[in-house]
């Protein structure tokens, strides 16, 4: 059995939950605390033992990959003021892992999207790290993934429970225990009513996939949205080739909305090691003025 050791991370979507900004400033960019989103995804992946990842962006996005490149212009700057840790600190991830770029040049769903990184994968097992989706966790939610990976041979969807009002907006898995915090996948649909959802449990922005998914995807049609949906491929993949599940440990962000910026920033600033103490008194005295 191959290991893992590739990431794909898609990030073509428009943003229109975080409208206006998102005309201007790609939402994976945007900041949480000092560091944009997509450092978060990166950084995950890194720890949890990949070498490489592909981003998907597509017009509009090159941004992403500016941050990831060397920044001559800053580096000068802080060398002669003898800031040689923060240079170091700036080149840490991309000298961890090999950090690719391909576009999609057209919007047809996240399913789309992932077909896109067939010749970046190949044959190999890899991670998906949903582009809204940032996760705090004690263990990188991807390495809690390629565990199961490792023990069952087969691909892993990373869950969690959802309420009712959720569920209709993400999707709902067929599930059955098989130990602890592992379950085998027997059917999912996407953004199902009420009366059509499996479980509570649904997919949280993370899964790991094996190469199987790409002769599906090259035959799924346009579901939900009239887009190509990732989750219609991995149902038919669960139903032949088999797939496990995770409920992961870890507290997730949905960074494609105000909200979830907003508590990101928050709880991210809290355990900030130079902001954690003055951000809690601020928040103390705050407080009293609700």
């Amino acid at each position: 059995m191959k290991k893992v050791t590739k990431a794909v991370i898609p990030a073509a979507g428009l943003g229109t939950r975080m409208l206006p900004i998102a005309r201007s400033v790609p939402k994976e960019v945007l900041p949480i605390v000092d560091r944009p989103v997509m450092e978060y995804l990166v950084r995950e992946a890194v720890d949890s033992g990949i070498k490489d990842i592909l981003i998907i962006t597509n017009r509009g996005k090159g941004v992403i990959e500016d941050y990831f490149d060397h920044s001559p212009e800053y580096e000068d700057k802080l060398r002669a003021k003898g800031k040689l840790d923060e240079i170091e600190a700036m080149r840490e991830l991309t000298s961890k892992a090999n950090i690719y770029f391909i576009r999609q040049k057209e919007p047809k769903g996240l399913g789309h999207a992932i077909s896109c990184a067939k010749a970046f994968t190949g044959d190999d097992p890899f991670c998906v790290l949903y582009g809204d989706d940032v996760i705090a966790s004690e263990v990188p939610v991807c390495r809690q993934l390629i565990c199961a990976y490792d023990k069952y041979g087969l691909g892993v969807a990373g869950v969690n429970r959802v309420t009712d009002e959720q569920i209709v907006k993400y999707c709902s898995l067929k599930v059955d225990p098989i130990e602890n915090n592992e379950y085998k996948v027997s059917d999912m649909i996407e953004k199902p009513k009420i009366e059509q959802k499996f479980s509570n449990f649904s997919i949280l922005g993370r899964v790991l996939l094996t190469s199987d998914i790409y002769d599906i995807l090259d035959r799924t049609e346009p579901g939900a949205g009239n887009e190509i949906q990732l989750t219609d491929a991995m149902r038919e993949l669960c139903r032949t080739k088999g797939m496990t599940a995770v409920e992961f440990e870890g507290t997730r962000y949905d960074m494609g909305s105000k909200l979830g910026f907003l508590y990101a920033n928050v709880e991210y600033a809290l355990r900030h090691p130079e902001l954690s103490e003055p951000f809690k008194a601020y928040l103390r005295e705050l407080t009293k003025t609700l």
